[in-house]
Parts: C-alpha cells; sequence; structure tokens
C-alpha cells in the first residue's frame, strides 16, 4: 500500500473500533491489535488479564489524497466515549482505554486540539496521547470480527461531537 498513513487508536473493544474505522471514506485498511504495553507480542488473554498494559487498538491505514488525520481523529471521537477511562460500556479494563497513539509532533498537536475542542464543549475527555510504539497484530480470529460473524458492534455507535 504505497502512499498511505497509518494511525493508531485504542477505543474500547477493537472488534466494534474496526469494523467502524473502515466505513471512513480514504481508509484502505483496518488492523486490530495491541499496543502500549511491556511484553513483545502478547496474545489476546495475555492482554485480557491485564498484566502486559497493552491496549486493544486498531492501526488504521489511509490514503491521504482522499482522508487526514483529523478527519479521522475527529471520527474516533464520536465511535467511543472519551470520557469513560478504562473500559466503554460493559468492558472494562486498562486494556480497553482511550488512547491515541502518535505519529510525530503535528498528529499530537492534532489531537490535543480536537481535546481541547471537546473540553470546551463539557466533555471530561481522558483520553491519552502516547507516542507510537511497537503495534502487533491480534490473532486472525479478531480480524474483521463482525463482518464474519454477522453482527453488530455493541459498545460503538456514533455520537456527534463535532
Amino acid at each position: 500500500m504505497e502512499n498511505t498513513k497509518t494511525a493508531i487508536y485504542a477505543g474500547g473493544c477493537f472488534w466494534g473500533m474496526q469494523h467502524l474505522m473502515k466505513t471512513i471514506n480514504g481508509v484502505v485498511d483496518v488492523v486490530a491489535g495491541y499496543i502500549g504495553g511491556n511484553k513483545e507480542n502478547p496474545s489476546y488473554e495475555e492482554v485480557k488479564s491485564q498484566m502486559t498494559n497493552h491496549a486493544e487498538a486498531v492501526m488504521v491505514s489511509y490514503d491521504p489524497q482522499k482522508t487526514d488525520f483529523e478527519t479521522i481523529t475527529k471520527f474516533f471521537f464520536e465511535i467511543h466515549d472519551p470520557t469513560q477511562e478504562d473500559g466503554q460500556g460493559p468492558d472494562i479494563g486498562n486494556q480497553y482505554r482511550s488512547e491515541i497513539f502518535y505519529n510525530n509532533s503535528e498528529e499530537k498537536e492534532i489531537a490535543q486540539r480536537l481535546i481541547n475542542i471537546l473540553k470546551a464543549k463539557g466533555f471530561n475527555v481522558v483520553t491519552k496521547l502516547t507516542p507510537v510504539s511497537t503495534f502487533w497484530k491480534a490473532e486472525n480470529y479478531h480480524q474483521n470480527y463482525y463482518q464474519n460473524n454477522g453482527s453488530e458492534p455493541y459498545c460503538h455507535i456514533r455520537v456527534k461531537r463535532f
């Protein structure tokens, strides 16, 4: 995938994040995985145990001629609850935290500006901003989960905030 950029987001269960992120015009691929922890190539069971400090996350590959980091990040803030700490809906634990893993200072500034806008609107945003680290692809049975199982996300519903 030449000429694509990537962005990594954690916002609850990666199944729903992946499913909805794929609907953005210009997104070419979304991979479910783990990031931000202290163990190489963790398994789902290890992440679920909360002992590795990884977040369930998605790596979004996109065509910068069709969309941009800001557009995708706004969508991220609208498909999960950025005010819920260490969880989304019934999914509770630090692996379900809200976090943006930025690639450079420009992405960090964009994400912080969007957080500031939400805070000015009265949202108590707890989303963390963290430099990108190694992203570990999740097991195959986690990829495209809702598409493969014919169901819809239960923790991710778009709520317009911008």
